[in-house]
């Protein structure tokens, strides 16, 4: 009787897991299981709990961040985020108020980074940051 609630505790974290996608229930739904196969096997409840703590342990510090790395795959940045770095050229004069700048075929209005710095047309640029919907830019040495 006692193998079964280990069993059904752990199948019903591993079903949880598709809620939270972040791999701490299946591994503690799998300790559940072996917790069940050790209670099945023994018969002796101690050492079922002792199972489950340790095989927990085990998945979550160890089995766990390698899953998170296979399976999360690389941060790629979208959006604004993906243009900060990116190399532009300045059509209209920019400076610290404002001007025009070709980012990815596209123009975008720009200020500079530098209140000093007045780029003129054909200047190439580095965008720094997006600052709701302006470039801010800064002179290529």
């Amino acid at each position: 009787m006692a193998a079964l609630i280990w069993l059904v505790g752990g199948l019903l974290l591993i079903a949880a897991e598709v809620l939270s996608g972040d791999f701490v229930l299946v591994m503690l739904g799998v300790a559940g299981l072996a917790g069940a196969g050790a209670e099945a096997l023994f018969g002796v409840p101690l050492l079922s709990v002792a199972v489950f703590a340790v095989t927990s342990l085990a998945l979550t510090t160890l089995a766990r961040p390698v899953l998170r790395r296979r399976l999360g795959g690389a941060h790629v940045r979208d959006n604004v985020a993906a243009l900060v770095g990116e190399r532009a050229v300045v059509v209209a004069r920019v400076d610290e108020h404002g001007g025009r700048v070709k980012l990815r075929g596209q123009e975008w209005s720009a200020r500079a980074l530098d209140a000093t710095q007045v780029l003129e047309p054909g200047t190439p640029v580095t965008v720094m940051e997006i600052a709701g919907a302006t470039a801010v830019v800064w002179a290529d040495q």
